[in-house]
């Protein structure tokens, strides 16, 4: 009888993914291991952006930019300081050979090694709601009919409406990433994550660097946070200006000319960093349904639905917040519920960094977040001149803030500036989402000496006056 087919009989589920980056790859292969057979759509290079032009090669060279910085300037009498030799092709080259080695490793041999995955060239589109027409490189078209879809194409640099803008040679982060030459004076329009690392990696690689904030230096973030980076970054001489937009642009002989609204300014390179919009306007969504808010962000849900059941969307062009790594926490999720589970991508406790230097970590919330939503708090802020790991490294610029329920006593968010910032948070994250209060975390053994432990130190500054500690006190 029909009812009684084995499962070993069914026709496989058939799992659509458009786009092959994090979020598409991960939700791939756990499709695949829940018995689906998975075609893959990618208009462009396989891996999307994260490995080809984003997270992987943009940390080489910020890493490059570093160590350049060190030579020139370090804090210790003994070690003697110079100008660094800087070969930027050569430094380009080995970030790209180690860019095409990842994508062998962690996307060409996974779909070689598959044989539930198979990928498609070509750019698709929903013809309705269940099959996607692809449009292939010889302009032939085929179609794909699919169980369920998943929507993972990304998301693209935002251009802002400044006059010239289109006619002339600005870069994006992918241009400015892999330059093989180091401009004289580059502006750089915008204020947050790739805007700062981008910035600062140009002004350590030996360029002035001029960065254009159209309000504060991370806006979204705690105000500390971007005031303290930006006086890091006006120490190693880049020139920030806020509350300054560019309102028009012209390039001649080589030279960008910017009228702001507070002046003039002339540059031999223009990165625009001002944020990223989703890559969903050439999908046309509207054949199959599918909703999107303002900036064309396709809304899903804590299951990573949209509002056709069978369709799911994961990564920088949805609602979730942009970071690679919920987007491949968001295909893992989706495959699950496209199987048959109930998964779901819990964000409020969402850590993440700033890969500048110092580094910016932040975890939970601010404390005006939580007032906005009616929670009472309490913070202390320790300057990293009181933790003994930055003292010894000669760098206690920065600080960690610990913000707590006033009620509870239970760790609610952290915000972190200081050097390895980023290998701090993710123990004040484990202490969010396990409920700590702020003495249970104060009670905990950190190694000594570490910069982690500045946790414990700003958690012991809640009840104690941690100056008159002894350097390992416990």
């Amino acid at each position: 009888m029909t009812d009684n087919i084995s499962n070993h009989q069914k026709k496989p589920l058939q799992v659509a993914i458009i786009g092959s980056g994090s979020a598409a790859f991960a939700c791939a292969i756990k499709a695949a291991a829940q018995g689906a057979k998975v075609t893959i759509i990618e208009a462009g290079t396989l891996g999307g952006c994260c490995v080809n032009v984003g997270c992987i090669p943009s940390k080489i060279m910020i890493r490059s930019a570093q160590l350049a910085q060190q030579q020139r300037n370090n804090p210790f009498d003994g070690l003697t300081n110079q100008p660094p030799i800087i070969d930027r092709e050569l430094l380009v080259q080995q970030q790209q050979s180690q860019v095409e080695q990842l994508r062998k490793v962690k996307y060409q041999q996974i779909l070689a090694t598959n044989p539930a995955l198979t990928l498609i060239s070509g750019h698709a589109t929903f013809k309705n709601n269940s099959t996607l027409t692809i449009t292939h490189a010889n302009n032939t078209h085929s179609e794909l009919t699919a169980d369920r879809i998943l929507i993972a194409t990304g998301a693209q640099p935002y251009i802002p409406n400044i006059e010239g803008i289109n006619s002339v040679p600005y870069w994006t982060s992918t241009h400015a990433i892999f330059a093989t030459s180091l401009p004289k004076h580059l502006v750089v329009i915008g204020s947050s994550v790739v805007a700062v690392e981008l910035a600062q990696a140009y002004q350590q690689l030996g360029t002035q660097v001029t960065l254009l904030a159209r309000h504060s230096l991370l806006s979204k973030q705690d105000p500390e946070l971007g005031a303290g980076l930006q006086q890091a970054l006006e120490a190693q001489g880049m020139v920030i200006k806020t509350q300054t937009q560019a309102q028009a642009v012209t390039f001649s002989d080589g030279s960008f000319d910017l009228l702001l609204n507070n002046g003039r300014l002339t540059c031999d390179k223009l990165l625009i960093a001002a944020g990223r919009r989703p890559n969903t306007a050439l999908l046309a969504l509207e054949n199959a349904g599918v909703t999107t808010n303002y900036p064309q962000a396709i809304i899903v849900n804590a299951q990573l639905k949209t509002n056709v059941e069978h369709i799911y969307a994961a990564g920088d062009c949805s609602t979730m917040p942009q970071y690679v790594y919920l987007a491949a926490a968001a295909g893992t999720r989706a495959a699950i519920n496209m199987t048959g589970g109930q998964a779901r991508l819990e964000l409020s406790t969402v850590p993440a960094v700033i890969f500048t230097e110092p580094q910016v970590a932040t975890v939970g919330l601010t404390e005006i977040q939580a007032a906005r939503m009616g929670i009472a708090t309490a913070s202390r802020q320790l300057n990293l001149n009181q933790v003994p790991r930055a003292i010894v490294n000669f760098d206690t610029q920065g600080f960690i803030k610990l913000v707590i329920n006033s009620d509870n006593q239970q760790l609610i968010g952290a915000q972190i500036l200081a050097h390895n910032g980023g290998e701090i948070i993710q123990t004040a994250a484990l202490a969010i989402v396990n409920n700590m209060t702020i003495s249970a975390l104060a009670a905990q053994l950190f190694p000594y000496l570490t910069m982690a432990e500045g946790l414990k130190l700003c958690a012991q500054k809640f009840n104690q006056d941690v100056s008159q500690l002894s350097c390992c006190a416990g």
